[in-house]
């Protein structure tokens, strides 16, 4: 059944970290993968995991970097990893299931935004490719590890979906003019109907789906905006540095982080899934306002969800 897209009442907020909601809550005995994790949220996301018990496993395509972001963080491995490279997924995916451990946590962090056209070997436009198409492999092919463990999935999206839905006559860009914040939006708008795809064939076996926007954090994802284009976002203060305002959605990492550890971890979460949170509660429907609090419909868009879904096993050849 759907679970309606509608505020729960979390005692939790916008202004809440990473800390505030582990508080108390002990995830020892538990896996976790954190794609991601070792820059911006999803650095601050595999600590917060990491200080609550769990294991933390970080895959990486700088080995180096990810290596001098974790160190002294405790049980955190690193394995290598690049979402946009098919073989790297399986890779990965392989090494975890040959180690027989249970997953109960995967949470997909990472991604690119607003980047130059790239595509990967088969030819998929880059955001699509490394925000979506990684993440979907890489899910169906944990999927053994996933099964009957009362596994949470979380789909870190954004607000940026509110710009554009899936274009299923050319995801691709190979007939439309390329545009990288119109890529980069339809790669989170593909992000969260993902997540309903996915929890609707995992809630019979114990795996629920969730999708976020954590907020407006300045990170590394930011790092193929020019100068100019950063002032537009009137990010940033008189000398220079981030402005935090959780109330308007001006986050830190520990407090974009938040939500998708609530996702991952709260209890009022249980026998929920499917939905987009915002701010460590359930959105509602955004139906008409740009840029504001909610998820727009075509991202809760079951039909969407479906045909995405088809899709992307038939491009991966992967399902769950």
């Amino acid at each position: 059944m759907t679970t309606p897209q509608q505020p729960i009442g979390s005692p939790f907020g916008a202004a809440s970290t990473a800390d505030d909601i582990i508080a108390g809550t002990d995830l020892s005995g538990r896996t976790a993968i954190v794609t991601g994790g070792y820059s911006g949220l999803g650095l601050a996301t595999a600590k917060a995991l990491s200080r609550a018990g769990a294991e933390v496993i970080v895959p990486a395509r700088d080995i180096a970097k990810a290596e001098a972001a974790l160190a002294g963080i405790g049980s955190v491995e690193i394995a290598p990893m690049d979402l946009i490279d098919a073989p790297s997924v399986a890779r990965f995916a392989e090494d975890f299931l040959a180690s027989k451990r249970p997953l109960h946590l995967l949470i997909n962090s990472a991604g690119v935004m607003a980047a130059p056209l790239r595509r990967d070997a088969a030819g998929h436009e880059g955001h699509f490719a490394t925000n979506h198409l990684g993440h979907f492999r890489l899910a169906c092919l944990l999927w053994p590890a996933l099964v009957d463990q009362g596994a949470r999935v979380i789909a870190v999206s954004s607000r940026g979906h509110q710009i554009a839905g899936v274009d299923f006559d050319d995801i691709d860009f190979d007939r439309r003019p390329y545009d990288k914040w119109v890529a980069y939006g339809q790669s989170k708008t593909a992000n969260i109907l993902f997540a309903r795809a996915l929890d609707r064939r995992g809630e019979k076996h114990g795996v629920r789906a969730f999708s976020l926007h954590p907020g407006q954090i300045i990170t590394d994802l930011a790092r193929h905006l020019s100068d100019e284009e950063l002032a537009g976002f009137d990010a940033f203060d008189a000398q220079g540095k981030p402005i935090i305002d959780p109330a308007h959605g001006m986050k830190t990492p520990e407090q974009g982080a938040a939500t998708a550890l609530w996702c991952a971890t709260s209890p009022q979460l249980d026998g929920i899934g499917g939905v987009y949170c915002e701010d460590c509660d359930i959105a509602g429907i955004n139906h008409a306002e740009m840029g504001r609090k909610g998820v727009a419909p075509w991202a809760i868009d079951d039909e969407a969800a479906e045909r995405l879904w088809t899709l992307s096993s038939q491009w991966t050849g992967c399902s769950c």
